[in-house]
């Protein structure tokens, strides 16, 4: 059974980042007993849950998925079965559009001041939302990096946007991390004007209980950082904003070497007094696996994974994106006794949208996940998933067919599992010969074997960002809680 709710485009979308699969839809569905192909495992229960932009109206000049109003794309799986809902993230920018009837925002490469009535009700910046998602103390959040988070309900209908009663100054990040142990959130935000960098932690009732503005030279774009037990930990790299370009149209963030690249090490409740920063070659990361404390004979370290890059990624070079160095595995170790760094690469495959079991965030984590992709130019070709053991340096792929398109493989644990890696990954799928697309769900425990489950959704979902699994009741693993 379908119901929706159409809204028609008004003008054309003659850019390449609204063309093919990652052209928007304009739809709001609600689709009751998907076919599913294989079989839904019995213990899923709860939401996968995919954020990403989806324009409803045509942009005022040149287009980034970075400007794009958020879609948030939901399957409920339940007792077998599985029904889809999309909804609109309704910024006040959004809002403010449709009562006009056309875009009325520039983009990152194209901002433009809104008219005065437009700002009055929408904001000097249009704060989508579309990036990523979290859920925290009953809470679901939208977020986007440049604003503070955007609330909506397990049915995606939004809320408004959030600032823990007053106490959030600036953006909060796309990728907040919740410890599984403590149940604290701990994220930052980044801003092209003095502060670059706050740092903040919110109790596991929803409280805003410490911020912090940390000290750094320039205005640098920081997507991640990452999370241990006892510390937050930031790379510094010179990907740097410049603001008279931004607010003139201009190209807004250049890399700039020569200003070199720093680890900066903050104990969790710290401040910049606090702080750690330790020099390392110049690179980029814009997501992390995980990161982990231990004491060995040479000290006291912390073990950082993520996927490297030489160099600031192209697609984040907005008028000509594409053309930067591909993201390789990578291991950094940090020795807090010697201030030493050392790293290595750990993999000859390409890949990103990391991800663990987050039971294991901030801890020793045996597995990781990412999406290889044929190519690494900024249009989202991710191709399959590949499962990494860390403790064995050993591998495993899974790629979908030549015609498919994938995303980022959110794990799901098993709630009756045992080991870290008893559970699903989960991502959307769609053809770019039938445009058809589909949820496909691997044993997390059997990669390379292929999807044990695929849900047929009814009409295509578009590319996007980020993906999560919210279950419907929290789970436990190893003395470690459910995220």
């Amino acid at each position: 059974m379908t119901d929706t709710q159409k809204i028609e485009p008004t003008n054309t979308w003659d850019t390449p980042h609204l063309q093919g699969l990652m052209a928007p839809v304009f739809d709001e569905r609600d689709d009751d007993d998907l076919t599913v192909e294989g079989e839904l495992p019995a213990a899923l229960d709860g939401m996968f849950l995919r954020n990403g932009p989806n324009p409803q109206f045509a942009p005022l000049g040149a287009y980034h998925p970075f400007d794009g109003d958020a879609m948030l794309h939901a399957v409920y799986l339940k007792d077998g079965k599985a029904r889809y809902r999309n909804r609109w993230l309704e910024s006040k920018g959004l809002l403010a559009e449709r009562a006009r009837g056309k875009a009325c925002y520039g983009g990152m490469s194209n901002y433009q001041m809104p008219e005065p009535d437009v700002m009055a009700e929408g904001g000097m910046l249009k704060n989508t939302g579309n990036t990523a998602t979290v859920r925290h103390a009953g809470r679901y959040f939208g977020l986007l990096e440049a604003g503070p988070p955007t609330e909506f309900n397990l049915e995606l209908e939004t809320l408004g946007e959030y600032d823990f009663g007053g106490r959030l100054a600036g953006p909060m990040t796309a990728h907040p991390k919740v410890d599984p142990v403590t149940r604290e959130m701990i994220f930052f935000g980044y801003s092209p004007m003095e502060p670059y960098l706050r740092y903040h932690e919110v109790s596991p009732t929803g409280e805003l209980t410490h911020s912090a503005e940390l000290d750094i030279p320039n205005p640098v774009m920081m997507h991640d950082f990452v999370l241990t037990e006892n510390y937050a930990i930031f790379f510094d790299a010179p990907a740097i904003f410049d603001l008279d370009a931004l607010l003139n149209g201009r190209e807004p963030m250049k890399w700039r070497p020569d200003s070199g690249t720093r680890i900066g090490v903050v104990p969790r409740g710290g401040t910049s007094g606090d702080a750690r920063w330790f020099e390392m070659d110049n690179c980029y990361v814009v997501h992390f696996f995980n990161a982990f404390e231990t004491t060995t004979d040479a000290g006291k370290t912390i073990e950082v994974r993520a996927p490297r890059m030489a160099d600031m990624p192209g697609g984040f070079e907005f008028e000509q994106p594409g053309g930067a160095s591909e993201p390789m595995p990578w291991k950094w170790v940090l020795n807090l006794d010697t201030g030493v760094v050392t790293d290595e690469q750990t993999d000859d495959l390409a890949g990103e949208f990391p991800r663990i079991n987050e039971h294991y965030l901030g801890r020793k984590a045996r597995y990781g996940y990412e999406c290889p992709a044929r190519s690494w130019e900024f249009d989202f070709d991710f191709c399959g998933v590949v499962k990494y053991d860390f403790e064995q340096n050993t591998s495993e792929v899974y790629n979908y067919a030549d015609s498919q398109v994938s995303g980022e493989h959110a794990f799901v644990p098993d709630p009756n599992g045992q080991a870290e890696d008893d559970g699903w990954l989960m991502s959307f799928v769609t053809d770019r010969a039938t445009e058809t697309s589909e949820l496909a769900i691997i044993d997390a425990r059997d990669v390379s074997a292929g999807p044990i489950a695929r849900v047929q959704m009814a009409a295509r979902v578009p590319l996007g960002f980020h993906a999560n699994w919210f279950a419907t009741e929290p789970t436990k693993l190893n003395q470690v809680s459910d995220t």
